[in-house]
């Protein structure tokens, strides 16, 4: 399955940076968390502070749920989400608490 998903970044160049640089190589950890929970594919695409994500996963192993309490179960990954979060802010629409927040699709080529 596709999801696509959009979180903001803080409007500061230097900022903007750093998130990025963290990005050319995220941690071998993170990598790991996600394959083992059914994310077979990842990007992060921006524009100005806006960002989406477009991840795909294995309908047999992805459980948002899951992949939720794991990542509350793993120190590392607390690690690198207290790490991005220096960087990020929530979009105006998303809900208190959360970070990435799902886009509604509006328009598929394919159902055309």
């Amino acid at each position: 399955m596709r999801y696509c998903l959009a979180l903001d970044l803080k409007d500061d160049a230097a900022l903007i940076a750093r998130y990025e640089e963290h990005h050319r190589k995220i941690w071998p950890e993170i990598a790991a968390h996600l394959h083992a929970n059914g994310v077979t594919g990842m990007e992060i695409h921006r524009l100005g502070t806006r960002m989406m994500m477009i991840m795909e996963t294995d309908d047999a192993i992805y459980d948002a749920a899951a992949m939720a309490q794991a990542m509350q179960d793993d120190p590392k990954v607390q690690e690198w989400e207290a790490l991005m979060w220096q960087f990020q802010v929530p979009t105006p629409w998303t809900p208190q608490g959360e970070k990435w927040v799902p886009m509604t699709k509006i328009f598929d080529l394919g159902n055309q």
